[in-house]
């Protein structure tokens, strides 16, 4: 299950929401109270286990006249990662896994934004475990700024992607008597996000 560490990628897509119906050179902040990076991994090849990040922060910054020009920077406290059981996450926390020691953060910076359909693909950078690979993430159901009751300007979305484990250099598993292995490569992540205008109201 420890694969869920590649959650991470999730957060990304936060940033990008923002600016693609924003006001010219506006700057969205990634509201970590309203923000979910949830993925799950296959355990012991019969089930899906999940869990998700709970610290995120970033920013996203763009002009509607030029969307694909969104630049998006996210991080995420590794530490931060739950499961709902403290002994697995304390073993996801270690050097078999994240190496939160090592490695306290996870970073993402955009480098492509493109239409696809009904919403758009955001590309970038994911830095895991020590190690920078692209990423693609598709974002989708990206709402209309909406002022809360505090004046502030708020957008959300959702954006969804799938990352291998093994490409950031995560590898550990134990192999089954029956045949398969206790945790799949493969993460599934999905994320919830809002993001709020910088400078407004509070």
């Amino acid at each position: 299950m420890s694969h869920r560490t590649l959650v991470v990628a999730a957060v990304f897509a936060a940033g990008l929401v923002a600016p693609l119906t924003a006001r010219a050179a506006d700057t969205y902040e990634i509201d970590g109270a309203h923000a979910s990076v949830q993925f799950s991994v296959r355990h012991m090849m019969i089930s899906n286990v999940r869990g998700e990040f709970t610290k995120v922060s970033g920013t996203a910054t763009g002009d509607p006249g030029q969307p694909t020009a969104t630049t998006v920077e996210a991080t995420i406290d590794a530490a931060s990662i739950d499961t709902r059981n403290a002994k697995r996450d304390e073993h996801l926390r270690g050097p078999e896994f994240l190496d939160t020691a090592k490695f306290p953060t996870i970073g993402f910076t955009s480098t492509k934004v493109e239409k696809a359909g009904e919403g758009w693909k955001l590309t970038g950078n994911l830095t895991l475990h020590g190690v920078t690979k692209p990423v693609v993430l598709d974002v989708t159901n990206v709402t209309p700024p909406v002022k809360d009751p505090w004046g502030n300007t708020r957008i959300g979305a959702q954006a969804a992607t799938k990352l291998n484990r093994r490409d950031f250099g995560i590898v550990f598993n134990k192999a089954l008597d029956g045949g398969g292995v206790l945790v799949g490569d493969e993460i599934a992540v999905t994320i919830d996000v809002e993001v709020m205008k910088k400078g407004g109201a509070k």
